[in-house]
């Protein structure tokens, strides 16, 4: 039986993080670079490896292909003390890859295969960690077609009657109109839902994270949280809104911040913090991932976040401007 508090299901990849360049290559130039970083990415990755670095015991369960990527991601994972015994392996399907190259003053590009993921169904996802976790994120939500809304619900049902938290983030994509209709199935059993800005849109048709807010609510999700990357983020409970401001980190590279944020989210969970003090520390530990080339080397352990949060107090509006 699993022993992790955390159960982090969802997208696993294997990322190729080329270092910040000034251009992109013209045809047929070879441009030379500093070296490649090559670590397991995809949120339920990024989640797990982030509770590690900051001392909470977590599993993953996802998919990869039988191949030498899926055999790395384990591998990697496993030696930061991950649990990866949810993750299955799918014969005829490669391990997903992402190629991700920063230009220096201008956003990310990627090139990404979705290999084994696309194969992700409820039914996968490991039962002795669903049923002993005390927090269960899933992530990745809405790009994983096999993870249908009707098997799903049932399970994050059970695991709110026996206690546990959930927390869930969406990825959108772009050839798909959304509405609500997307997420109203598991919303009544989620506990955090966690979008960003432009994920929120898609979802409410709505600019303004309040409203946006709003409507998850009243839709059935307890907690609300748009992530608004570097304005913070605006939050929305049955009992109480506020915005925060995003940290003082200067950003050399912002993949994994979302899910770094998650991670925090967990610990506050864990913790039984008020929901200022856990979104505070999400915070800070979303924006320390944004601190270096990758998604899991900028973050901070749970000493240096502590101290961060002491000597950087975040300003909190309240919906009311005080």
């Amino acid at each position: 039986m699993s022993s992790s508090r955390v159960l982090c299901v969802g997208v696993l990849v294997s990322d190729v993080f080329v270092p910040p360049v000034e251009r992109l290559p013209n045809a047929g130039e070879l441009l030379a670079t500093d070296d490649f970083l090559i670590e397991p990415g995809g949120c339920a990755a990024n989640v797990a490896v982030a509770l590690s670095k900051l001392g909470v015991a977590a599993s993953v369960s996802g998919r990869v292909g039988d191949d030498l990527y899926g055999e790395m991601v384990k591998r990697d994972l496993s030696a930061l003390g991950i649990d990866t015994s949810g993750v299955l392996t799918t014969p005829g399907l490669g391990t997903a890859k992402t190629v991700i190259i920063a230009v220096v003053g201008e956003d990310r590009r990627y090139l990404h295969t979705f290999g084994a993921n696309a194969a992700l169904a409820a039914i996968d996802i490991s039962s002795s960690a669903f049923e002993t976790a005390d927090v269960i994120y899933i992530g990745g939500y809405l790009i994983l077609h096999a993870l249908r809304d009707d098997e799903l619900a049932p399970r994050l049902a059970a695991a709110r009657a026996r206690g546990a938290k959930t927390i869930l983030d969406v990825a959108a994509p772009a050839e798909r109109e959304l509405s609500l209709d997307a997420v109203a199935r598991l919303l009544p059993h989620v506990d955090y839902f966690v979008p960003n800005l432009d994920e929120a849109v898609a979802l409410t048709g709505e600019p303004d994270p309040r409203r946006q807010a709003d409507m998850l609510i009243e839709h059935g999700a307890l907690t609300a949280i748009i992530k608004l990357g570097e304005k913070g983020v605006y939050v929305r409970s049955g009992t109480e809104s506020f915005a925060l401001d995003a940290p003082p980190i200067a950003v050399v590279e912002p993949s994994g911040a979302g899910d770094a944020f998650a991670a925090g989210l967990a610990v506050g969970i864990l913790e039984g913090w008020d929901l200022q003090t856990m979104v505070r520390f999400a915070s800070v530990i979303g924006a320390s991932a944004c601190s270096a080339l990758g998604c899991a080397a900028g973050i901070l352990s749970r000493r240096e976040a502590d101290a961060f949060v002491l000597k950087h107090p975040l300003a909190l509006r309240r919906s009311d401007g005080s």
